[in-house]
């Protein structure tokens, strides 16, 4: 008790735990690289024990006055920082679509509550740049 296990790589969507092993499962900036998120969802829901919470950190849609601006920065200025810093614009390209192509807030909200999640809300930080979700397990 009290020691950190090693990290485990694993597929979301088939997770290597029983029926009801955590009281919390948590995923930053994760979900939105899940090929298929509705069964990722279920299987958290799953590993769950009952009374047990999910929290998800991730990119989502801006609040509209921000919209302009976060585009111009996303594929305009992100990419050309990918080049300069870790010489690669492809993968912050990649970054900057993959964010456009994730679910907003009420959408993913809608998507843990059909995975079963209970309870499910969240919060925009930054104006929406990211939210935290949580639902739970009843």
């Amino acid at each position: 008790e009290g020691v950190l296990a090693p990290p485990l790589v694993c597929d979301a969507e088939q997770l290597p735990f029983a029926d009801n092993h955590f009281d919390v499962v948590c995923v930053a900036f994760g979900l939105r690289n899940m090929t298929h998120k509705d069964q990722a969802l279920r299987e958290m829901l799953r590993v769950l024990r009952p009374g047990g919470k999910l929290c998800v950190l991730e990119f989502s849609k801006v609040a509209p006055p921000l919209t302009k601006a976060y585009d111009w920065y996303s594929f305009k200025l992100l990419p050309k920082l990918g080049q300069m810093v870790a010489k690669d614009a492809a993968s912050y390209q990649y970054l900057a679509e993959s964010i456009r192509m994730h679910p907003d807030q009420r959408t993913l909200k809608g998507m843990m509550e059909h995975a079963g999640f209970q309870s499910c809300d969240y919060h925009n930080l930054t104006g929406g740049i990211v939210a935290v979700h949580r639902g739970f397990k009843l």
